[in-house]
């Protein structure tokens, strides 16, 4: 069944021209007003809106849509307005994108702390840079950048992809062997150690592997877990090897779980950034969810 206020979004998206415009107008979330677009076109069964990086165009089935709903919308809006004495603006909603153990590690534990609601949005970086720019998300984690004239990026911190392992683990050979001539000897070496891995993409292996040997890793993890949490976990309590970024392991690196193994002849260090519209009606609460990130990330 079709709900109404999917056209109530609608006719705040076509006549302000964006969807932040029109979730400031109607006191809502931005990823509430796409999701009211998003089900209209799929109701109706055609595009209402062609997107660009600016504004929202109206199709020429838009336009008809909305010159044939107008006159009802209009009229429903001043039955509210006649027969509410007020309406009150909802708590605010801020939707953020970010990894899986970005978030455990730094925002988890602060979220009961906030006076506004919260989404997270994990995927991958392209695609939250695209659902920045749509107005879906408020604020992005990142360590890429895209090419969106609307987003504005701040460096907050930096990571070091780093082969790190278990505090069990036996390193006292590879010590011995830690020298530019002899990278068949490291290869040979860290091939032979029980490797962990996640059911995602192992992006961070493979880079790490190719900089410093020339090629693909030849080989599979031993333990392939869910996420990078939990081969933190797995390692804190054993023995082995993963490569991670390095601020993930911040706390067990610092206490003595985990060890650096190594680092890598040539080092993978990436920037990372906060990602934003230029313009938002969120300053005060994307500061707040930006101080959380400063503190834990410094």
């Amino acid at each position: 069944m079709v709900n109404l206020e999917w056209f109530r979004s609608f006719k705040a998206i076509y006549e302000r021209g964006s969807l932040t415009a029109a979730a400031e107008a109607l006191y809502v979330s931005q990823p509430g007003i796409s999701l009211h677009l998003n089900s209209l076109e799929a109701y109706v069964g055609y595009k209402l809106f062609d997107r660009t990086s600016r504004k929202m165009v109206p199709t020429e089935r838009g336009k008809v849509l909305y010159n044939f709903t107008l006159e009802a919308i209009v009229k429903l809006e001043e039955a509210e307005h006649h027969f509410h004495r007020s309406t009150e603006k909802e708590r605010p909603t801020i939707s953020i994108g970010m990894c899986f153990e970005t978030f455990q590690f730094t925002l988890e534990s602060y979220l009961p702390s906030f006076d506004f609601n919260v989404i997270i949005k994990f995927g991958d970086y392209p695609e939250m840079l695209a659902d920045l720019d749509a107005g879906i998300l408020d604020l992005i984690i990142t360590p890429q950048k895209g090419d969106y004239p609307a987003i504005q990026y701040e460096a907050f911190s930096k990571e070091r992809i780093v082969v790190v392992g278990g505090a069990r683990t036996d390193t006292s050979e590879l010590m011995g062997i830690l020298d530019d001539a002899k990278r068949p000897q490291i290869q040979q070496w860290l091939k032979k150690q029980l490797w962990y891995g996640t059911t995602g993409d192992m992006e961070h292996l493979r880079r790490f592997w190719h900089l410093n040997f020339g090629k693909r890793p030849d080989f599979k993890p031993n333990y392939i877990v869910p996420n990078i949490s939990s081969i933190v976990r797995c390692l804190s309590s054993g023995e082995g090897l993963a490569v991670i970024p390095d601020f993930l392991a911040m706390k067990e690196l610092e206490n003595g779980s985990l060890n650096l193994i190594w680092d890598g002849f040539k080092h993978i260090e990436n920037t990372i950034y906060f990602g934003t519209r230029k313009k938002t009606i969120y300053d005060a609460e994307i500061a707040q969810i930006k101080e959380v990130f400063l503190k834990e990330m410094a």
